[in-house]
C-alpha cells in the first residue's frame, strides 16, 4: 500500500532519518549499466542477471552487470520494513545526495509484498560510490 502522509518539510525529514537506519540497505560489488534492445527481440535478449527491465515505445533497456568500456554505475539497493510510511524517501535522498555531491542519480522502484513491499535500486556515478557510500553510512548513523 501506498502512504500518502500530510506533514511539513521537517516533519517529513524526521520521519525518514527515522526510517533510513531501519532500511535494509545492500550495496551491489560490480558495476552495473543499460544494455538496450529492440521491441521484438523480447525476451531472447532479456538477462537473466538483469536487476531491471523497463521499456518505452521504442525498446527495452536493462540494468546489468557490465564490464570496461561501458558507462558504469554503482548501485544501492533499499528494503523498506514492513508496514513503515516511506512516502517521499526517493525525493528526500536524491535531494540530499544532488545537494552534497551535484549529481542525481536513477531510481528503479519494484515490488516485493512479500518482504516490505516497495524496494529501490539506486544507481549513482562509478566516481562517487565510495562518496556517496560514505554518506548512506553516515545517514544511517545519525538516524539510528
Amino acid at each position: 500500500m501506498v502512504d500518502i502522509s500530510l506533514e511539513t518539510p521537517e516533519q517529513t525529514n524526521a520521519r525518514l532519518r527515522r526510517l533510513f537506519p531501519r532500511t535494509m540497505l545492500r550495496e551491489f560489488d560490480q558495476p552495473y549499466g543499460f544494455s538496450e534492445f529492440a521491441l521484438d527481440e523480447f525476451p531472447s535478449k532479456a538477462s537473466a542477471d538483469a536487476l531491471a527491465l523497463v521499456r518505452n515505445e521504442h525498446c527495452w533497456s536493462q540494468l546489468v552487470p557490465v564490464a570496461n568500456g561501458a558507462e558504469q554505475f554503482k548501485i544501492f539497493s533499499f528494503h523498506f520494513p514492513q508496514g513503515e510510511d516511506n512516502s517521499g524517501f526517493v525525493g528526500w535522498l536524491a535531494s540530499h545526495l544532488k545537494n552534497k555531491f551535484g549529481t542525481g542519480v536513477f531510481v528503479i522502484c519494484g515490488q516485493d509484498s512479500g518482504h516490505g513491499g516497495i524496494y529501490d535500486y539506486w544507481g549513482c556515478p562509478i566516481s562517487l560510490a565510495d562518496d556517496i557510500a560514505a554518506e548512506l553510512a553516515n545517514l544511517r548513523a545519525s538516524g539510528s
